[in-house]
């Protein structure tokens, strides 16, 4: 916090922290423990404990939620990595959220989100595969969601509705998000919909709690 290791650094093992701090290695053990819960390091087997970046985000949710923008207000780089596509058969809740038959063909697109480097969440996007049949190609060639949709013809889109809960991480959430076990998870299913109402998406992400904080915006017209 002092600033003495910067964000990436190794710190020393545990038994050099023992002998430079004077403590047991009980000790240092459980303080680099607690130390992980609250992100301020990363403990990766195999190779070390590290200073973990921490960036204080705030997500906006409102009539029209963008990643992309939300972060770029505060000054930090956005970026994503394709973690896999698959064409499924959709299940009763992906299809009620579509609106289409149950069983129908859906395009499955997961991805790993990332702020200055460090994960923030990672979830699964659905759609229509008859609609959206390249929509996993056009993602990765255009970049960004809004980018992909006004390929397709569709030059805005609302969020329809976001519903949101918190819970102990999986150890591959934690995994994925490189932070300690017990550190929690935000869920978030939404769907994103043409100004008419019809469905574009339903998307399942999982956010780490330590490092995003959500605000709910009320108003009919945000641009958040």
């Amino acid at each position: 916090m002092d600033g003495i290791l910067a964000p990436g650094a190794q710190l020393p093992t545990e038994p050099e922290l023992a002998l430079i701090h004077k403590a047991g290695r009980h000790s240092v053990r459980r303080a680099i423990a607690e130390l992980a819960k609250t992100g301020h390091l990363s403990i990766e087997q195999g190779r070390g404990t590290f200073v973990q970046p921490r960036p204080k985000l705030e997500y906006m949710i409102g009539t029209r939620t963008r990643l992309r923008r939300n972060m770029a207000s505060q000054g930090v780089d956005v970026s994503g990595q394709a973690l896999g596509v698959d064409r499924l058969k959709a299940s009763a809740e992906v299809a009620s959220h579509l609106k289409i038959e149950e069983g129908a063909e859906v395009i499955a697109s997961r991805r790993l989100s990332l702020a200055d480097g460090v994960p923030i969440s990672f979830g699964t996007i659905y759609h229509d595969a008859r609609r959206f049949a390249y929509y996993a190609e056009r993602r990765e060639a255009l970049g960004s969601v809004s980018q992909v949709y006004a390929s397709y013809g569709i030059l805005d889109y609302v969020r329809a509705s976001t519903q949101m809960y918190a819970r102990p991480a999986s150890a591959e959430e934690a995994r994925q998000l490189r932070q300690h076990s017990e550190m929690p998870v935000i869920v978030v299913s939404a769907v994103d919909a043409e100004l008419d109402g019809t469905p574009l998406s339903f998307s399942e992400v999982i956010w780490s709690a330590a490092r995003v904080r959500f605000s709910i915006d009320t108003s009919p017209e945000t641009e958040a």
